[in-house]
């Protein structure tokens, strides 16, 4: 019998990948099968250092801007989406261009652009700075989205025209955080104009829920991905939102602190939407060597979405 204190590890599902995350990954992989490496990509393909490492391994080459790269090797555009001036200039230089943009995240650009051409202003719900972010906004001309950040910063809106305009979201926010955003847009704004669908991402909205099923069971929540990781971030707050008082973003396994899980008998795990599922086989083989660990698997929804690659891909070199 073993003499390591038990441990109920409540695992929550949907976790890790999500199709955006997946296709990405893909789109990199494929491209230096057919074009040979290096393949540049700008910006972080997804937020997960193991990931980018195993991609940069493989002939990837991570730049920020696309002046780093040379004009006779392909680019990929990372999943977060890019402003337009991007493939623009790609194009100008006759740079072989691939676009991992998730297919959600084009949608929101997709929308913003719509609304734009009906002569509507844009207010986007988001974090400054996020590369999806900055991808979305740079949609359009400047000045035609304006961004909050919290129900807060409603009030110093300046609108050109109040009974014009629109509102669209980062695809990885906080469900609950951006209801009461979209409250306040609406009782300000009575006339703003929605998405037809929510633009928060099914895979978001998912690893959201399962969080909250496990929060109210166990004395510490591990979220396994990047600082940088908008969705992981989320997930690490939902699970204080929902009542469990430690909660801790891990990148790997070594990062644990394990100060923070001496005495606990129920602990959740989930993964961020950019992180694989090896890193969680590694985290529960961390938590086995010093606890009794029994799994219990928490499922609140299936996925079984997939996104094809472009065309480019799929086509004869």
């Amino acid at each position: 019998m073993s003499d390591l204190p038990p441990l109920t590890l409540y695992l929550a599902a949907p976790r890790g990948f999500c199709a955006g995350v997946d296709r990405a990954i893909k789109i990199v992989e494929l491209a230096i099968e057919k074009w040979g490496a290096p393949v540049y990509v700008r910006h972080e393909i997804v937020h997960n250092k193991y990931v980018v490492d195993a991609l940069r391994e493989k002939g990837a080459v991570f730049v920020e801007e696309l002046e780093d790269c040379p004009d006779d090797r392909p680019v990929i555009f990372s999943a977060h989406g890019v402003p337009k001036a991007v493939p623009a200039e790609a194009n100008r230089r006759q740079m072989i261009a691939v676009d991992a943009t998730c297919p959600l995240v084009t949608k929101v650009h997709n929308e913003a652009q719509r609304h734009f051409e009906a002569g509507l202003q844009m207010v986007m719900i988001g974090h400054e700075g996020h590369p999806e972010t900055v991808g979305t906004m740079g949609q359009l001309p400047a000045g035609e989205v304006l961004l909050v950040e919290t129900a807060e910063d409603v009030a110093g809106l300046q609108v050109r025209d109040a009974a014009k305009l629109a509102f669209i979201t980062q695809t990885t926010l906080s469900v609950d955080d951006t209801a009461g955003i979209v409250a306040a847009l609406k009782a300000r704004f009575p006339g703003i104009i929605g998405p037809h669908k929510e633009d928060i991402c099914y895979a978001t909205t998912n690893r959201q829920a399962a969080v909250k099923a496990i929060a109210g069971k166990i004395d510490a929540l591990l979220v396994i991905g990047a600082p940088n990781s908008s969705n992981s971030m989320r997930l690490v707050e939902v699970g204080r939102a929902a009542g469990c008082g430690y909660a801790q973003l891990v990148q790997r396994a070594a990062e644990i602190d394990w100060r923070a899980l001496t005495g606990a008998r129920a602990v959740g795990l989930t993964a961020g939407a950019s992180a694989p599922e090896e890193l969680v086989t590694e985290v529960i083989d961390a938590l086995k060597t010093r606890f009794a660990v029994t799994v219990e698997l928490v499922e609140t929804a299936q996925e079984n979405v997939e996104f094809k690659v472009p065309r480019i891909l799929r086509e004869p070199a």
